[in-house]
């Protein structure tokens, strides 16, 4: 389920054979000049930035809505109900809290915040729950686990901890809240591994998050270097044009 930001990406995303596709918080925020995970981009913009990804592919899009914008268990409610009314297949929410000073909600309000959200979602929309342990400083797996396993007591769909350090971490993810699936970001953090290897595990969602949007942006930063050496070349070689043109058309 690779991540896009823009009509382009989703469109071209759709034409190489995804049958999904999520929308990435940091190409968000970083396509509008703004910091990502501080709700410097607002709940109606991350939500309609998902619905035009999924108007433009007519594929599923599933919606990286952060912490549910707001600290508070009807915090997620209501991004629960709006993006139901957007029309989307599902939603992420985290148990972040956009303050740096304290970037992790404690283990019962966490749970409380996603238990609503289940409870409002009522099968109508995909919730993953999802932990941001080894994202922000908490690397312990036990904890991970915890909160995972208890996401999905609480009725969290599909269970995601972005940064598990190796695959033996992600396999004891996949045994803890078995039944339910989990997502992977690209694999263990020690290293990509191919898509044959997650599924070996269990795994049965794979996210990239920023990765597409930061290799783009690499993309442009080497092109404008050969630019500033005078190399006009680099300008050349894209995505024709017209190519782009009939994505649309």
């Amino acid at each position: 389920m690779p991540n896009a930001w823009d009509g382009a990406s989703a469109a071209l995303l759709k034409r190489e054979g995804f049958e999904a596709l999520g929308s990435t918080s940091a190409g968000i925020a970083f396509a509008l000049g703004r910091q990502d995970g501080i709700h410097a981009v607002s709940r109606d913009e991350a939500i309609q930035n998902a619905v035009l990804l999924s108007k433009v592919s007519t594929l599923p899009v599933n919606a990286d809505l952060e912490d549910g914008f707001g600290p508070d268990p009807d915090d997620c409610v209501a991004t629960v109900f709006d993006a139901i009314a957007a029309g989307l297949a599902g939603i992420g929410i985290e148990d972040t809290t956009a303050n740096p000073d304290r970037p992790l909600h404690a283990f019962d309000r966490a749970v409380a915040r996603i238990r609503a959200a289940a409870a409002a979602a009522r099968g109508r929309i995909l919730l993953t729950g999802r932990t941001d342990n080894f994202l922000l400083g908490n690397p312990d797996l036990d904890d991970t686990v915890r909160r995972l396993v208890a996401f999905a007591e609480a009725g969290a769909d599909v269970l995601y901890a972005p940064g598990l350090p190796t695959l033996d971490a992600i396999a004891t993810v996949v045994r803890a809240v078995a039944p339910k699936p989990v997502n992977v970001l690209i694999g263990p953090a020690s290293g990509a591994v191919r898509l044959s290897e997650l599924s070996a595990l269990g795994v049965r969602r794979v996210s990239v998050g920023g990765a597409l949007y930061r290799n783009a942006m690499a993309a442009l930063v080497s092109s404008a270097k050969g630019l500033r050496a005078g190399e006009m070349t680099a300008a050349t070689g894209g995505i024709p044009f017209v190519e782009l043109t009939a994505l649309f058309g």
